[in-house]
């Protein structure tokens, strides 16, 4: 009788099924019976009848059988175990065969992935009959072969439907707090930063349903800054469904800064041109030159309409970031030949030039009918540099900026925190006393020509680079001049396409047809060649943008009289060095010794740490103290 095993398995084989009984435990042994019995034994108690007119009567299948398993637990020789107290085997119903048997509840489940399924097919408005007929043609059987019948689904589908609608009762009345709290916040907010500014609309129960937000730096900032615009909004609350919108611009350190947030229910258009017009309230109406976001129909239209004059660009990193999950999978092993070749063309100088490589790549990789292609391809006045090249973008299209941005929203975005917590962490982020302070690092003169000495004391270090990357390329740039004045600068190796450059010297404005200067504010290579020709030792002052000034900076600039003491200190290092050159030559030995030493030195400066103090200032006031 012991060794019997009455479970599952047993009574399925058998028959029929069992079902747990009674359970009785106590404070020594815990639980020390359990009752097994066939699934029809006992009677069905009677129940009260509904106030209806017409109740269900349901038929019982409880017939009083008395298979059954008792279990019970003793403690022999100190050692606890369990033993069969009681067994019968003996029914006094007909038991079924094995293609009835599995139709009894206690065998028929739902699997997890079977569930997943019906979910699915249910979300996207299957009726359960249909679910049920999806299922057995995905599963090859025949009708009614599935381990559950359509009374499970039914039952499965109700369940997780009233759960859901729990569940999202409870989010909605949190989110419907956490959104109170956070207006809260922004009237608290306005006594500590009397220029605070926000704005939120109320949904037709009187919640608040949008909200946006800028700190008084920000609109400060704007009015220097405002030229340009990214409005990142790939970011969603996990927690609540919100669409998080920030707007950034660019400084003059090629810096992302914090220009103003919003929170939206959806991705509308009515959404979206409502944040953009609070933006626009908050920053007193003055409207960007240029506005950078990624790819979004709805955003389009907003921008349209309430944008119409400001032009309207798509961040080619978010383009870039959505190549790989577009193409690779129907191009399967031709997509590491396809995405080199897109990158090419999204750079191309030339309109004519793009639209008849596009066409060559279109054809080549079979992507005709490919939707993703026809997106692109009716945006692409927005994110191709042959058409985007006369719009000003202050150099937010670059690497540099596009991590400080991502930085930025890291901060922001550290963990899922409730949302007066997070406006803490934007209201802290976005603080300009926050902010690492620019240090005038030393730039170093590499043309020796007037014009760079003259742009360095004007322009940040950022700033001043990048001008200085294109004087230093113009020198190997030839120019002819042409009848009317104007001139066809080409490289003398002739490794890129020529550019035509219109001097205008009543007005002092110079126009090449690169449009480097329309696009990022900073003359080109082509300009300075020609103003070099023209004798210029400095460049007019409306080519130094006040948005590229050191005097700009939103956070002063540590040490202003750091140049010249820089200044002092690469003469006295340029003498040394000299001096040591000239000792070195003397003898192999000699430069041998050197070398070894300086390369160690070199090393160990590497190494040092750095400190919140210019090197340069030390160094000049060692050298004259000595």
């Amino acid at each position: 009788m012991k060794e019997m095993i009455w479970d599952h398995n047993f009574a399925r084989k058998n028959g029929f099924s069992i079902r747990k009984a009674r359970s009785t435990e106590s404070q020594n042994l815990g639980i020390y019976r359990r009752d097994f019995v066939c699934y029809r034994s006992g009677f069905n108690q009677p129940r009260k009848k509904a106030n209806v007119e017409h109740p269900r009567e349901r038929k019982s299948v409880r017939c009083g059988c008395d298979a059954k398993l008792y279990l019970t637990k003793e403690i022999v020789d100190g050692v606890m175990q369990w033993y069969v107290s009681q067994f019968s085997n003996v029914h006094n119903h007909e038991l079924l065969e094995d293609d009835q048997v599995r139709l009894l509840p206690a065998y028929r489940k739902i699997q997890e992935v079977d569930q997943e399924r019906i979910l699915l097919l249910s979300k996207a408005g299957f009726p359960v009959n249909r679910i049920v007929k999806v299922l057995e043609l995905e599963k090859g059987v025949q009708p009614g072969q599935l381990p559950f019948i359509e009374k499970d689904v039914r039952n499965f589908v109700r369940t997780c439907k009233k759960t859901v609608q729990e569940s999202d009762a409870l989010l909605n009345e949190k989110r419907e707090n956490d959104l109170l709290e956070l207006l809260e916040a922004c009237k608290a907010m306005t006594g500590r930063d009397p220029d605070f500014v926000y704005d939120y609309t109320l949904d037709e129960n009187e919640k608040v349903e949008n909200i946006a937000w800028s700190f008084g730096d920000s609109i400060c900032a704007y009015t220097i800054f405002g030229d340009v615009v990214a409005f990142d909004t790939t970011y969603r609350s996990v927690t609540y469904g919100l669409l998080l919108g920030v707007w950034f611009g660019i400084d003059n350190h090629g810096k992302a800064i914090f220009l103003g947030c919003v929170l939206l229910q959806d991705e509308s258009s009515h959404s979206f041109a409502w944040a953009l017009q609070a933006f626009m309230r908050f920053m007193r109406g003055r409207h960007p030159q240029t506005i950078l976001t990624d790819i979004d129909s709805g955003l389009r239209d907003a921008i349209a309409r309430e944008l119409p004059n400001t032009k309207h660009v798509l961040c080619i990193w978010h383009i870039l970031s959505k190549i790989s999950s577009w193409f690779s999978l129907p191009l399967g092993s031709q997509y590491e030949n396809f995405k080199p070749e897109f990158d090419m063309l999204s750079q191309l100088e030339s309109v004519e030039d793009f639209e008849h490589q596009w066409n060559i790549l279109v054809a080549r990789f079979g992507l005709v009918s490919d939707k993703h292609i026809a997106l692109l391809y009716s945006y692409r006045a927005s994110w191709t540099f042959s058409y985007i090249r006369s719009y000003f973008l202050a150099r937010t299209l670059t690497a540099e900026f596009s991590l400080s941005l991502e930085s930025f929203l890291k901060r922001i975005l550290n963990g899922q925190t409730c949302l007066q917590v997070f406006f803490e962490q934007v209201s802290i982020a976005a603080n300009l006393e926050n902010r690492t302070r620019e240090g005038m690092q030393y730039m170093h003169v590499k043309t020796g020509m007037p014009l760079e000495e003259h742009a360095r004391n004007i322009l940040t270090p950022y700033a001043f680079n990048v001008l200085q990357h294109e004087i230093v390329l113009s020198l190997q740039y030839a120019t002819t001049e042409m009848a009317n004045g104007s001139y066809l600068v080409r490289h003398y190796k002739k490794l890129d396409g020529e550019c035509l450059v219109i001097w205008m010297p009543d007005d002092e404005q110079i126009h090449c047809s690169c449009k480097e200067f329309e696009h990022s504010g900073i003359l080109c290579r082509h300009s300075l060649r020609v103003l070099v020709v023209k004798n210029y030792f400095q460049l007019p002052e409306k080519y130094f943008l006040l948005r590229w000034r050191v005097e700009s900076s939103l956070v002063s600039v540590d040490d202003q009289n750091a140049q010249i003491s820089s200044d002092d200190c690469a003469q006295a290092f340029h003498s040394l060095t000299a001096s040591l050159l000239t000792e070195s030559l003397i003898s192999k030995d000699r430069f041998n010794y050197v070398h070894s030493e300086l390369t160690s030195l070199l090393e160990h400066v590497r190494n040092m740490p750095v400190i919140n103090e210019y090197a340069a200032n030390a160094a000049a006031n060692n050298i004259s103290e000595s």
